[in-house]
C-alpha cells in the first residue's frame, strides 16, 4: 500500500471532567502535528472518528479539528461512524484518500467524551449501535453475554479463560501510563462474583467488562511520494473492512464470522499467516471478544482459543502477545477513539518507541483488530516499519 502513518498523538484514557471533547480532539491532534513535524498548513484533509449516539450535545463536529491550529482552516473535515470502529473507519477513508492521490497528507482523529452520562445513560447511548428491530432495550454486556453463551453451548464453558484474558490485560495497563486503570487483579478475583465484581448479564461479570472513557488519538497518514520529509514511518502491509448482517439472530455468534474473514483478508492481502504476526491489538470490549478473537487470527480452531490462553502463549512473552497495552478493559474504551489508538499502539511498538509497554525484540509486524457493534463491523491492519 501507498499510505504511511509518520506521527500520532495520545491524550491519557480515563474519567477526565476537565477535558471537553473539543479539548481532547485539540490536544491529540496538536500532538500528531508536532510529532510529525508539519503544521496544518500541510494537511490536505481531515477525518474523525466519533460515536456519539448522544453521549455528548456535538451532533457535528468534525470541525473542532480544525481549532487545534490555524492552518487547518478551510481543510475538508468529514466525521466517520462506525460504532465502535468508528475510529478505524476514519483511518480507512483517509486510507483511500491518501492511495487515491487526492490527498497527500492526511490527519484523522478519533474522540469520544463518555464520562458526562452516568451508567445507564451510557449504556443507553451504545445499546443504539444493536438492532433495534429485534434487541432494543438490550445492552451490550447483554450482547456481548450471547455470544459467551453460544460459545459455552457449542465448545464448553469460557469463564476461566474470559478471567485468564481479564488478569493478563489489566497486568498489561500497569505498564502504560496513559491507560485508564493502573490496578492489577488476580484469577479468583476474576472467577467469583462479589460485591466488587458483581454478574453484569451471565455469563458476565464487572471483570469481563471494558470501562466508560474519555479520550482522543491522532494519526498523520502520508502518500508514498511524501515519505523523504518524514524521520519515521509505519506502513500498511493491509486494512480490510467487513460488514456484516446487524442482527444477532443473523449470525452464528461461536463463529465470530465477520472478524475471521476480515483477518483472512488482511493475512492474504498482506501475504502471510499469523505466524508472521508479532504483536496484535485486539477489541477486548469484553474479555469473550478476545478470546473469540485469538480464534479469528488463526492461533485456534474454533472452540480451542481457551488453550491458547491457558498456556500464556497471548502474554508478554507468549507466541502472539494482545493488548500490551491494556486493550479496552484496561487502557479504556472511548469508543470512537479505540481504533486510532490501535494504530498508534502498534506504531510504537514497531519503532521501538513504546517505553516501558515495549517488546524487548523489536516487533517486525503488527495487526489491529477494532470491532463495531455485535461482530458487525470488522477492522483489520497489519502494520509494519519502513523508517525509524
Amino acid at each position: 500500500m501507498d499510505a504511511f502513518i509518520v506521527g500520532w498523538g495520545h491524550t491519557k484514557f480515563g474519567k477526565l471532567d476537565a477535558l471537553s471533547l473539543e479539548a481532547l480532539i485539540t490536544d491529540a491532534t496538536r500532538q500528531a502535528l508536532e510529532h510529525a513535524g508539519i503544521t496544518g498548513s500541510d494537511v490536505d484533509g481531515v477525518w474523525l472518528g466519533h460515536f456519539n449516539s448522544g453521549m455528548v450535545p456535538d451532533g457535528f463536529c468534525s470541525s473542532m479539528i480544525l481549532h487545534a491550529d490555524p492552518g487547518l482552516r478551510f481543510k475538508p473535515a468529514i466525521r466517520c461512524e462506525n460504532a465502535c470502529a468508528s475510529g478505524s473507519a476514519a483511518i480507512y477513508s483517509a486510507l483511500d484518500a491518501v492511495e487515491s492521490g487526492r490527498c497527500r497528507i492526511a490527519l484523522v482523529v478519533g474522540a469520544e467524551k463518555m464520562t458526562g452520562l452516568d451508567t445507564a445513560g451510557v449504556t443507553g447511548a451504545l445499546g443504539g449501535a444493536s438492532y433495534q428491530a429485534e434487541e432494543s432495550g438490550m445492552s451490550f454486556p447483554q450482547i456481548f453475554a450471547r455470544f459467551a453463551q453460544a460459545y459455552g453451548d457449542a465448545y464448553g464453558d469460557p469463564t476461566e479463560a474470559m478471567a485468564r484474558i481479564a488478569v493478563k490485560n489489566h497486568g498489561n495497563a500497569m505498564s502504560n501510563p496513559l491507560a485508564h486503570m493502573h490496578k492489577p487483579v488476580d484469577l479468583d478475583f476474576c472467577l467469583s462474583v462479589s460485591d466488587r465484581n458483581p454478574m453484569i448479564a451471565p455469563p458476565l461479570k464487572l471483570s469481563d467488562c471494558s470501562l466508560i472513557s474519555d479520550g482522543a488519538a491522532a494519526v498523520v497518514i502520508v502518500h508514498r511520494s511524501m515519505l523523504s520529509r518524514f524521520d519515521r514511518a509505519v506502513g500498511f502491509r493491509a486494512a480490510e473492512l467487513v460488514s456484516d448482517y446487524l442482527p444477532l439472530s443473523s449470525k452464528r455468534l461461536e463463529l465470530f464470522e465477520g472478524p475471521t474473514l476480515a483477518v483472512q483478508r488482511a493475512y492474504h492481502k498482506a501475504g502471510i499467516s499469523v505466524a508472521d504476526i508479532d504483536i496484535a491489538e485486539v477489541h477486548d470490549c469484553f474479555t469473550i471478544a478476545e478470546l473469540l478473537s485469538v480464534e479469528a487470527l488463526g492461533l485456534a480452531d474454533h472452540g480451542q482459543g481457551a488453550a491458547i490462553v491457558r498456556e500464556g502463549q497471548t502474554e508478554r512473552n507468549g507466541r502472539l502477545p494482545i493488548n500490551l497495552s491494556g486493550g479496552l478493559k484496561a487502557k479504556g474504551h472511548p469508543v470512537g477513539a479505540t481504533g486510532v489508538s490501535m494504530h498508534v499502539m502498534i506504531a510504537r511498538q514497531l519503532l521501538g518507541d513504546a517505553g516501558d509497554m515495549q517488546l524487548s525484540d523489536r516487533p517486525a509486524l503488527g495487526l489491529c483488530l477494532n470491532l463495531g457493534g455485535g461482530a458487525v463491523s470488522s477492522a483489520v491492519s497489519v502494520l509494519e516499519p519502513v523508517k525509524g
